[in-house]
């Protein structure tokens, strides 16, 4: 299996399974009645708001470089911050599949062609 393939699996299994966990929690409970913020967890609530967030911010940087029109980084900016890891990985399978077969596996990691 190639480097490539190995990074397709691994990103599709990731949205594959952000999707079906949070659209499990969403049947279980509706976001908006949660109360995680205000309850005895809250610390640990905040934290991890801040951590994912942290590492959210951190692969948009990645994005910001590689994206040249302002509306592809605005979009991306707010579908990372809103979807999180099921952004991320919708955008390195988009990424992924616009390298063609001749290009090396770095050029995923460089800026993008205008």
């Amino acid at each position: 299996m190639s480097d490539r393939q190995i990074l397709r699996l691994v990103f599709s299994s990731i949205l594959l399974g952000m999707l079906a966990v949070t659209g499990w929690a969403s049947l279980q409970q509706p976001v908006w009645s949660w109360g995680g913020l205000t309850g005895p967890d809250a610390a640990w609530t905040w934290a991890t708001l801040a951590d994912a967030y942290a590492g959210f911010l951190t692969f948009y940087a990645w994005v910001f470089l590689r994206e040249h029109r302002v509306l592809a980084r605005i979009g991306w900016l707010a579908a990372i911050l809103l979807l999180g890891n099921i952004a991320m990985s919708t955008y390195m399978l988009i990424a992924l599949n616009r390298l063609s077969d001749d290009d090396p596996l770095s050029d995923l990691f460089s800026r993008s062609r205008p």
